[in-house]
């Protein structure tokens, strides 16, 4: 497979696409064309139909990235025709007639139950007051306190958006593993990184491991544009 230049990057919920600054910074310093999806959050119809819009606009082949729900946006926007490669970190990677919401259904035993306060007006929104603990405990507590207070409305029909035909069939996929995730837990990401046959690599990182570790990341981005295997 040829080295790809185009990057699109697909944001989880609860944040925005300025998580993904540090990643842009690292591919676009050796030559990589970046771009950042900032989808809405509300349907996961809507979140690909904002994917293609970028997909559209590319003038060749991408690597397809997604974070957390990010992972099912590319798993249904990746069958664009654009995408040559799909790359997961710790995110979710559904089946054909799943959601995120048929994954979080049955949480290993023992593992971290995410804060998610109740649903106000068909919204989800993390307790701030646990957000650094769960979502980016591996972040300086100024950056965790401003990430728990900008909190993207997370709309209940992206959860329960279901994937009509998953692109990690049909394309290459590469999946980074963090460690230290309270909100995925890593066994529910080596799970879904090995029935879509990534590529596999590990990182201690808290689930905002994108932000944490962005040289980490953008290595395995690197990665699935080059073609090639191996631990990053």
């Amino acid at each position: 497979m040829a080295t790809i230049r185009n990057i699109v990057l697909v944001h989880g919920g609860f944040v925005d696409g300025s998580g993904w600054q540090g990643v842009h910074e690292q591919l676009t310093a050796v030559g990589y064309q970046v771009h950042v999806v900032q989808n809405p959050a509300l349907s996961l119809a809507g979140d690909v139909a904002a994917t293609h819009q970028i997909l559209d606009g590319l003038d060749g082949p991408a690597v397809l990235v997604g974070h957390s729900y990010g992972g099912a946006v590319i798993t249904e926007a990746g069958n664009h025709p654009n995408v040559a490669a799909l790359v997961y970190i710790t995110a979710f990677a559904p089946d054909k007639g799943e959601s995120v919401n048929t994954l979080i259904a049955d949480p290993p035993p023992g593992a971290p139950v995410p804060p998610i306060l109740p649903p106000q007006g068909g919204f989800l929104f993390l307790d701030r007051t646990k957000f650094a603990d769960s979502f980016a405990a591996d972040l300086p507590a100024s950056q965790a306190a401003f990430l728990a207070d900008s909190q993207v409305p997370w709309g209940m029909e992206a959860l329960e958006g279901v994937i009509s035909e998953p692109a990690w069939r049909a394309k290459p996929a590469w999946y980074l593993v963090a460690t230290d995730d309270r909100m995925i837990p890593p066994s529910a990401q080596r799970a879904m990184a090995e029935r879509t046959g990534a590529t596999v690599s590990e990182t201690p990182g808290s689930h905002a491991v994108y932000v944490s570790r962005p040289a980490t990341v953008a290595a395995v981005i690197t990665q699935a544009a080059e073609g090639r295997n191996g631990n990053a």
